[in-house]
């Protein structure tokens, strides 16, 4: 079953982990093939928010709300089940200074002749 776990930092601890650091999770994380994907993100002040409301596109600086702790990146898992998907976000190096959000991924349900 596939996870996406998101990590979130406060902009304090945005740099706290090394590149090299996450990159050897990574790589762990591939060798036993549980990695489908894993990027970290630049910080919300770089991002743009896109809102379309009656067909009309709104654009926003900055993340969608303010919070305290904000999305730093993303790994993509393949997990048997949440207890070994939870076991592998807690191996996650900025797990230690933020949080991973483990959250199932959901299947698109296709109508037939799609």
């Amino acid at each position: 079953m596939k996870y996406l776990c998101l990590v979130y930092l406060d902009a304090e601890r945005w740099a706290a982990c090394s590149d090299a650091e996450c990159a050897d999770y990574v790589a762990q994380l591939a060798a036993g093939r549980r990695l489908l994907a894993a990027e970290p993100l630049h910080p919300t002040h770089t991002a743009t928010t896109v809102r379309v409301r009656g067909g009309e596109v709104t654009l926003f600086d900055g993340p969608f709300a303010e919070t305290k702790e904000m999305l730093a990146g993303f790994y993509l898992i393949d997990a048997k089940d949440l207890n070994e998907a939870i076991q592998l976000a807690a191996g996650i190096p900025p797990a230690r200074y933020g949080s991973v959000e483990v959250r199932p991924v959901r299947e698109l349900q296709l109508q037939a002749g799609m």
